[in-house]
């Protein structure tokens, strides 16, 4: 395993600024939420992906000879907290951006707010490319070029990669260059003019030898504050068993649809040491790029009532008085043969916060949304940026499967 440290980029002044992105969470979140349940989307997911691989006898490979190189060991490299998601730094064309790191999404692109400028290594393909997140989108066009994913300082380098550079771009902050795309490669399905898919990053890294297993492993930390700070992992290729307490779970991707259409997963959520049923077992996806926990309606109205929250109209979020935090028990999301505790602490928005999200700064919020529908229509919840806050995530398209573990921060003291 080799270790690649890269220098933050400083986006904290725009996240400080941008509070109508902070205050309009709820929504955005919730409108990524249908987008996800859109059946406009085509995706096959992971183990679609890796039974098709195994009949596509036509990859390229640098070296001309149609085997693939010799696998180096995982690549870790080092990203930023951005308050309500991670980044990454990554050179394109010979200038650094910085990307929003998506499980839920598959094509990388650069753009937003910092202007292209193509090195000798970039090519125009000339074909136009759309993508819709239903929190924002992008217009561009497609080029292939060598890509250094964690910045100036990082070894891992990609030649040939397919990324986009948008014309126009809607909902991206004035921090985030673009998306660096690690879902399923079937999401990339009809975004890219006259091609059924493009290799994501994953892929090519998998495909030009710098992994060994197509697989990321993503380490985040509870968000303590409004600004950046370089205090995630995303490691290519491997765990990082630096980062976790115990075994990893691995389950295999789900197989009901649309959550199989992405990194896919059955869980049930029950509440306390009672045991309340929150979400009986279902399936659901884990997502980098959705910041809130969202739970099915019955099943928010469910954790409503076990908690005593109220709604408030501000925030767009649930509420806790200072006696209900201090009876808050914990949520048990059991995975596999596994049971994963989501503590108390880590039900509350950071209140360090607050004032950012629009709230009151000695108010108690909880980081659960409503998807907006009851249960049972394949896709009843999305473990995002907040839950992943806690633990260890493995996205292995390799052997078709998620992996979860705890970590130092599963039962942290954060607020």
């Amino acid at each position: 395993m080799s270790r690649v440290v890269v220098n933050s980029i400083p986006i904290a002044p725009q996240l400080a600024a941008d509070v109508d992105n902070l205050r309009n969470l709820v929504e955005k979140d919730f409108r990524r939420a249908r987008k996800h349940l859109s059946p406009d989307t085509i995706a096959h997911g992971p183990r679609a992906i890796h039974e098709a691989r195994n009949k596509d006898n036509h990859r390229h490979h640098e070296d001309g000879s149609g085997s693939t190189p010799a696998p180096a060991s995982g690549k870790a490299i080092t990203v930023d907290d951005a308050t309500v998601t991670y980044m990454m730094p990554c050179i394109i064309g010979g200038s650094e951006y910085s990307l929003l790191i998506d499980t839920g999404s598959s094509n990388t692109w650069c753009g937003a707010n910092k202007k292209f400028e193509p090195d000798s290594s970039c090519e125009s393909t000339r074909k136009s490319v759309n993508v819709s997140y239903g929190s924002g989108s992008f217009t561009g066009t497609e080029y292939t070029g060598t890509i250094i994913l964690g910045g100036k300082d990082s070894a891992l380098k990609l030649d040939k990669q397919s990324f986009a550079v948008a014309s126009r771009a809607q909902g991206f902050g004035g921090g985030m260059d673009g998306i660096l795309g690690i879902g399923p490669v079937d999401l990339t399905s009809s975004t890219v003019e006259g091609m059924s898919s493009i290799p994501t990053v994953t892929d090519n890294l998998h495909d030009q030898g710098l992994i060994k297993t197509e697989c990321i492993g993503i380490s985040y930390n509870p968000t303590q504050s409004n600004g950046t700070m370089a205090n995630g992992e995303l490691m290519f290729g491997e765990v990082d068993q630096s980062k976790i307490t115990g075994d990893v779970t691995y389950v295999p991707i789900t197989s009901t649809s649309p959550a199989s259409k992405y990194w896919g997963i059955d869980q049930e959520i029950t509440y306390g040491s009672s045991e309340k049923m929150i979400l009986k077992q279902t399936a659901g996806i884990v997502d980098t790029g959705t910041t809130l926990i969202m739970i099915s309606d019955d099943a928010f109205q469910a954790y409503q009532e076990a908690t005593g929250a109220t709604m408030d109209q501000t925030t767009g979020l649930l509420k806790l008085t200072n006696q209900q935090l201090k009876n808050l028990q914990s949520l048990n999301y059991k995975i596999g043969d596994t049971t994963f505790e989501l503590t108390p602490n880590a039900q509350i928005w950071p209140r360090s916060l607050n004032n950012a999200l629009g709230g009151d700064a000695d108010s108690n919020y909880t980081v659960f949304a409503s998807m907006g529908q009851i249960s049972g229509i394949g896709l009843d919840f999305i473990n995002g940026f907040t839950w992943l806050q806690r633990f260890y995530s493995v996205y292995d398209v390799t052997n078709q499967r998620v992996g979860i573990a705890n970590t130092a921060n599963t039962n942290a003291e954060t607020n």
